[in-house]
């Protein structure tokens, strides 16, 4: 039997899994494929870890921007020999005492809570081929049929290839190491959200000021704002996640409707088939437009925690926007898959992915049969998709499941069952065990959902899916015993996501972990933009000359694209494992850099697609002193007053003291020390 089990060739692949180049995070073209750091060695295409972390003696010095180290841009002990120097900064100006660069670079320093050389674009799964036939009618026999010397049938794919989960993956390095040490260990369930808010107590050292309400808003949104701290005070903790755990009765924001901007929106599969052409002449692309709504969701919806639930199942159960085919249905996977499913339940989001154009198409499906098989699908919906590299399969269960999965395809735009491709014969995959004897669609589909549900109901799913949320909303590195209690709760609710949130924000680790996440870069960009209170009507100074798409449409595309440059942007991974959600994986300090030059654009207020807040107005009656006014502005940008060193150095940014009098723009300096306000801890963590 042929083995059609193609991984994506590199560099360029003509079907499936089609990454385009995207610039790595701190703002440079990777000239390697998909993304992939040319230092990093590979394993069976998951990086490992070198003696002392990922940046060690014995590579050649990193191009660009140093790298941030537990200390700041000093004594740096595992990093690369910095480069030719920081993008761009302000000058210091002549005056202004400490200066802008080194007052910036100091508070950067310190928003490497503790930042490790690791690589900061995620690497490329690159899979081996193995080409032994299968036993036709069984493929359970007791005959060695998959695997080679190198990774033998039966055995773990974690030992057979070296690598584990690839959030773990980084944490493995000595700076995932040194994050674990200020990690709350241990904890309990009570018996709700604003109980265990109550009850617990934070110990671990961090900047954030210790308020729940702040670090509810800062965790289960993209970035408090003065609007989100009122509705959680006025609801109550409980009453303000219920109300969020119940979208549909949130109403749309002006942003939300203003979404009518982007035309492909409105159409459907067949449509975007239909007029492909049409759209490609007038310079629509589809699967742009559907990130440029993810991002204008991010920043203005009023749905902040199912725009965080539908970020995580990006991740999760992760499908490139832009694959070859994306175009057409990426869209509708979206919609119809993981907005549809993200706060219900997870088994039924994992089949409908299954019948889905875009994950068939994606993982090359449509082109396996019973006599070619390919088994990306498979091995997707097993490593990455239900119980994780380490969920107890093997290479042999990883062949009986694609053998299982024939027939599934897609057929003029729309999914499609191939009896004439389906293999017939018994599959035992993971303890599940199916005759699988017919060739009748119905019949044989059963087969299929019944394994799938099986998998997405799987202990090790539970585990998996409960390490990833805790990853997300507690922890790069979650106590064992959280991720126990929300692995219980997904199994007793076979797969409901709602439940295993509330245990998630009814448990003592939760509250206990102010500070223990640091944003990835676009979560730091749509921060930004929450945090100026940016509106998306355009400036009456805006001109649109001649542009046939509105201001909105054209302000969302550069948000994007700047997310692009910054090395992250929703569904922008081309690889089918998301993007890591540990920080040890985003430490460019080109990245940081990047960020806070954007920040300053945003300040400026110099783009009129959108309106912004002028610096100045963004305190309503600003303190006379310079000491008053920083602490005004923090209190205004990231919720709390900054500490006695860190008010310091922005002061520093002014070139002032805390006792000298200023007017309202901060003798001109208002723009500048926000912007250094953003730049700091309080702005990096969530």
């Amino acid at each position: 039997m042929a083995d059609q089990n193609v991984p994506p060739r590199r560099p360029r692949d003509d079907r499936g899994w089609d990454g385009r180049q995207y610039p790595a995070a701190d703002g440079h073209h990777d000239p390697s494929p998909y993304g992939a750091h040319p230092r990093a060695p590979q394993q069976g295409g998951h990086p490992t870890d070198p003696p002392g972390g990922y940046a060690h003696v014995g590579y050649p010095p990193a191009p660009g921007p140093q790298w941030v180290g537990p200390d700041g841009f000093t004594r740096q002990t595992n990093a690369p020999s910095p480069g030719p120097g920081l993008p761009h900064l302000d000058d210091d100006e002549p005056g202004r005492g400490v200066g802008r660069r080194r007052a910036l670079a100091a508070l950067g320093g310190t928003a490497a809570v503790v930042a490790g050389g690791a690589a900061l674009a995620m690497t490329p799964q690159i899979r081996g081929l193995f080409g032994d036939d299968v036993v036709a009618g069984d493929a359970t026999a007791a005959t060695v049929t998959d695997g080679t010397p190198a990774r033998p049938s039966g055995q773990q794919p974690s030992t057979v290839r070296t690598y584990t989960e690839q959030n773990e993956s980084y944490m493995g390095s000595r700076a995932g190491e040194a994050l674990k040490k200020n990690a709350p260990s241990g904890g309990r369930t009570f018996s709700g959200p604003a109980a265990a808010a109550a009850q617990t107590k934070v110990t671990v050292k961090t900047v954030l000021a210790k308020d729940p309400v702040l670090h509810l808003a800062r965790r289960a949104t993209f970035g408090a704002t003065r609007q989100v701290v009122a509705e959680i005070k006025e609801r109550g903790i409980d009453g303000w996640l219920r109300w969020q755990l119940d979208p549909d009765k949130i109403a749309p924001t002006r942003a939300e409707l203003k979404l009518a901007d982007l035309p492909t929106l409105k159409l459907g599969t067949a449509q975007l088939r239909e007029q492909r052409e049409q759209l490609n002449e007038r310079g629509a692309h589809p699967e742009k437009e559907m990130v440029d709504a993810t991002v204008a969701r991010q920043i203005w919806s009023n749905r902040q925690l199912f725009e965080v639930m539908v970020d995580f199942w990006n991740d999760f159960l992760h499908v490139a926007a832009d694959f070859d085919g994306g175009e057409v249905y990426r869209a509708s996977f979206d919609r119809d898959v993981v907005r549809a499913h993200a706060l219900g339940s997870y088994p039924e989001m994992l089949l409908a992915a299954n019948r889905h154009p875009a994950l068939l198409l994606y993982l090359n499906q449509n082109e396996s049969r019973a006599d070619a098989v390919n088994e990306n699908l498979a091995r997707e919906n097993l490593e990455l998709y239900s119980v994780g590299v380490d969920g107890g399969y093997s290479e042999k269960d990883v062949r009986q499941a694609a053998l299982l999965q024939t027939g599934r395809g897609v057929n003029d735009g729309k999914y499609v069952f191939r009896p004439d491709r389906h293999y017939v014969g018994k599959v035992k995959i993971l303890g599940f065990t199916h005759a699988n004897s017919s060739k009748e669609p119905k019949k044989a589909e059963a087969a299929i959902d019944a394994y799938v549900t099986y998998i997405a109901t799987h202990p090790s799913t539970a585990k998996y899916v409960a390490q990833s949320l805790a990853t997300r909303f507690v922890s790069d590195t979650p106590p064992k015993s959280l991720v126990d209690r929300l692995a219980q709760t997904y199994t007793t609710n076979k797969g409901m996501i709602k439940p295993v949130l509330m245990t998630l924000f009814s448990s003592s680790e939760f509250w206990a972990a102010v500070g223990q996440k640091v944003r990835r870069p676009m979560e730091y960009l749509v921060a930004t933009y929450r945090a100026l209170g940016v509106s998306p009507e355009a400036s009456p100074k805006h001109d649109n000359g001649d542009s046939k798409r509105t201001p909105y449409a054209r302000g969302l595309r550069q948000v994007h694209d700047r997310m692009r440059e910054l090395g992250q942007y929703p569904m922008g991974q081309p690889t089918p494992d998301g993007y890591p959600d540990v920080y040890v994986a985003w430490t460019s300090a080109g990245t940081m850099v990047n960020g806070w030059n954007e920040a300053g654009e945003l300040l400026a207020g110099r783009r009129t697609v959108f309106t912004y807040t002028p610096a100045e107005k963004l305190v309503a009656r600003p303190p006379a002193t310079a000491g008053a006014y920083v602490d005004a502005l923090a209190l205004r940008l990231v919720g709390q007053k900054l500490s006695a060193r860190e008010r310091s150095l922005i002061l520093g940014v002014a070139g002032m003291s805390a006792g000298d009098r200023v007017d309202a723009t901060f003798d001109g300096a208002v723009a500048a020390v926000a912007r250094a306000i953003l730049a700091s801890p309080q702005h990096h963590l969530r």
